[in-house]
C-alpha cells in the first residue's frame, strides 16, 4: 500500500507530467509553423513520452492500492523564438523536472517504500538521457552555420 503523502507527490508529479506533455506539443505546433517539421516531429515524440511517464505513474499508484489523480493542467505558452531558444528551454524543462523526480525518490526514501524508489529510479536514469540529448541538439545547434539548420532538422525528424 502506497502511503498518502507519496500517491499525493506522486500524483502532483503526473499532473507536470501532462503540463510537460502540452508544452511539447505547443512547441512542436510552433516549430511546425516556423518551417522546421524535423524538430517539430522530435517534439512531438517528445510529448508522447511525457504523457507515458503520466500514465505509468497512474498505473503504480493503482497497483500499489492507492487513488491516481489529474489535477488541472496550467496553460503552456505559444511562442518560442528560435530554434536555439526552443532547445534551450527544453534543456532548462528537463533540469527541472530531474529536480521533482529526485523530490519524489527522496519522499519515498523518508516514507521507507523501497518499490516506489525502484519505480522511480527509472525516471533518474531517463532523466539522465533526456537531460544530456536536450544539452546535444543546444550544442549542435550553436555550432550549426546558418544552413546546417535543415540538417540538424532533418536529423531530428528521424528520431524513432
Amino acid at each position: 500500500m502506497i502511503t498518502e503523502k507519496l500517491q499525493n507527490a506522486i500524483n502532483e508529479q503526473i499532473t507536470a507530467e501532462m503540463w510537460s506533455s502540452n508544452l511539447y506539443l505547443a512547441m512542436s505546433f510552433y516549430m511546425e509553423k516556423e518551417g522546421f517539421s524535423g524538430m517539430a516531429a522530435w517534439l512531438k515524440k517528445q510529448s508522447s513520452e511525457e504523457n507515458e511517464h503520466a500514465c505509468s505513474m497512474a498505473s503504480y499508484i493503482i497497483k500499489r492500492g492507492g487513488k491516481a489523480k489529474l489535477d488541472k493542467i496550467d496553460v503552456v505558452p505559444n511562442d518560442f523564438g528560435t530554434p536555439l531558444e526552443v532547445f534551450e528551454q527544453v534543456y532548462e524543462h528537463e533540469r527541472r523536472v530531474s529536480k521533482m523526480i529526485d523530490m519524489l525518490v527522496d519522499i519515498a526514501a523518508a516514507e521507507k517504500d523501497k518499490a516506489t524508489q525502484d519505480f522511480l529510479w527509472g525516471f533518474v536514469r531517463e532523466q539522465v538521457e533526456e537531460e544530456a540529448s536536450a544539452m546535444t541538439i543546444v550544442d549542435m545547434i550553436k555550432k550549426a552555420s546558418p544552413t546546417g539548420i535543415f540538417y540538424i532538422d532533418s536529423k531530428l525528424g528521424k528520431r524513432s
